[in-house]
């Protein structure tokens, strides 16, 4: 396959504009799903274990589907950040799907994040395998080695930080509670802290456009969810730890 530059520049770029309109949005409303879904919503709802899984399927299948027709796969960094990319989303639909106890979602914001995920599962993908130019050892290079670091240490904190969340409460029990543990010990958002330090450190990893933009919407649409997080906490619990942040350590 030919590698399709406008279409990687151009929905590079929508990722930018996308993603700093959906902040301006979330300044000002939160997106309905989890805590903030309306219990109210007579409209057609999806389970939280169907509803992730659907959602995050297409991030992890379409780079497949792109791997299984291209005739021959080459450079050594190229195929593994590749891999980097289908293990986050491997573990968000076939073991993160099935142990979360959350809230059902909406259909309209599944079938959002399904266009969302096809369409980022296509441009990282095709870009990688069609259109990146990266050297022989581009696996041993600074940027690889540093990127790919950042992005175990942000899958691991993300999938840490799930766990304490499942495990907050009692079979029955419907209350929140506080997250203690792990780096919820430094702010409200830790699975989302560790989500962003993933896709910046795949930014990194790959040192293209379309990654970086990816990571940059990925700011713009979960760092706001954890400043409600980390509001809403505040407002809960009178003995909220004062010293947490909302999403980055000791900043913000």
């Amino acid at each position: 396959m030919i590698c399709q530059e406008r279409t990687v520049y151009y929905g590079s770029w929508a990722f930018v504009i996308g993603g700093v309109l959906y902040l301006f949005r979330q300044m000002t409303t939160h997106t309905p799903y989890g805590r903030y879904v309306d219990t109210k919503n007579t409209g057609l709802m999806v389970s939280a274990k169907a509803g992730w899984f659907i959602q995050e399927l297409p991030s992890f299948l379409v780079p497949v589907l792109l791997v299984l027709s291209t005739e021959s796969l080459s450079g050594m960094g190229r195929i593994l950040l590749l891999c980097t990319f289908c293990l986050h989303y491997f573990q968000r639909t076939f073991v993160y799907s099935l142990l979360t106890k959350g809230r059902p979602s909406p259909l309209s914001i599944v079938v959002s994040a399904v266009i969302f995920c096809s369409l980022n599962g296509f441009l990282q993908g095709h870009y990688l395998l069609h259109c990146a130019q990266y050297k022989t050892d581009w696996h041993r290079d600074t940027r690889f080695l540093i990127g790919v670091l950042m992005f175990i240490s942000g899958m691991a904190i993300n999938i840490h930080s799930d766990y304490i969340l499942r495990n907050l409460r009692k079979p029955g029990e419907v209350s929140y509670k506080i997250p203690r543990g792990g780096m919820f010990e430094l702010v409200s958002g830790a699975n989302f802290f560790g989500e962003i330090i993933e896709w910046c450190g795949f930014a990194v990893a790959t040192w293209s456009f379309p990654a970086f933009t990816f990571a940059f919407f990925t700011i713009c649409s979960i760092g706001p969810r954890a400043y409600h997080h980390h509001r809403y906490y505040l407002q809960k619990f009178k003995d909220y730890p004062k010293s947490r942040k909302a999403v980055i350590p000791f900043m913000l």
